[in-house]
């Protein structure tokens, strides 16, 4: 229905969106759903500290929520979860990848982090430390985190370059991902940028940044079907 109207368009959809994503409502909603409606399990559930709302919801319930993830090439599937039932941190082996590339390609790397202050930021920079295990205290030269009320993120990408680090893992949502990019490029820093697969969007984030900004950032997984790329791709 939303995609028959437009889409998410307007600045005023996404702060109605925005105040949507609340983890009392969202626990109040999960519980209608299983204790109501009886459904099996919940399928991609949205936001770190909603995930993490619901936990004990799901578990108490014996409900799945979960992600389901390709785990071979056969086609099989794995859950990726943190409990035998509900996991609020399903996401955590991807960020331990983004640590296992930088430790193969830039093992003398001085990491530079940006991240949101909240259970989202805080449990992404979790994953990249257990991923960098012993080596990350050695690695990570510099941390800044920024809150989702402040206007920018202008002084912590400055802060962040004074550090001399040559790689910045940036943990941001999409508007301060386009902000920490087009600041980086307008100060001169040009360290190997990794961008979390929540900002990882052509439209919403690396077109505002600016395409020639985000020449050389890492990019997403996945298809974005904002990527003029792929347009006429038929998988």
């Amino acid at each position: 229905m939303v995609n028959d109207q437009g889409g998410i368009n307007a600045e005023g959809d996404l702060r109605q969106l925005r105040r949507r994503l609340q983890p009392p409502r969202t626990v109040e909603m999960a519980r209608k759903l299983v204790e109501q409606d009886q459904v099996l399990f919940l399928f991609q559930t949205l936001g770190t500290p909603s995930n993490t709302a619901i936990t004990s919801t799901m578990t108490c319930a014996g409900c799945r929520s979960c992600t389901w993830r390709p785990a071979r090439p056969s086609g099989t599937t794995r859950r990726t979860s943190r409990g035998p039932w509900a996991g609020s941190r399903i996401t955590r082996p991807k960020r331990r990848i983004y640590a296992r590339h930088i430790l193969k390609t830039r093992p003398d790397a001085k990491i530079a982090v940006l991240y949101q202050n909240d259970d989202y930021g805080k449990d992404y920079l979790k994953g990249l430390k257990d991923g960098l295990g012993g080596k990350a205290q050695s690695m990570i030269v510099a941390e800044a985190s920024y809150e989702v009320s402040d206007p920018t993120v202008d002084s912590q990408i400055v802060q962040l370059q004074s550090s001399g680090a040559n790689v910045f893992f940036n943990i941001t949502t999409p508007k301060f991902a386009a902000q920490a990019i087009r600041k980086a490029y307008d100060i001169g820093w040009k360290p190997v940028h990794y961008l979390n697969n929540v900002s990882t969007s052509v439209g919403s984030v690396l077109t505002p940044a600016g395409l020639d900004k985000a020449a050389g950032d890492l990019d997403a997984y996945y298809k974005d079907p904002t990527d003029a790329h792929w347009a006429n791709d038929r998988r």
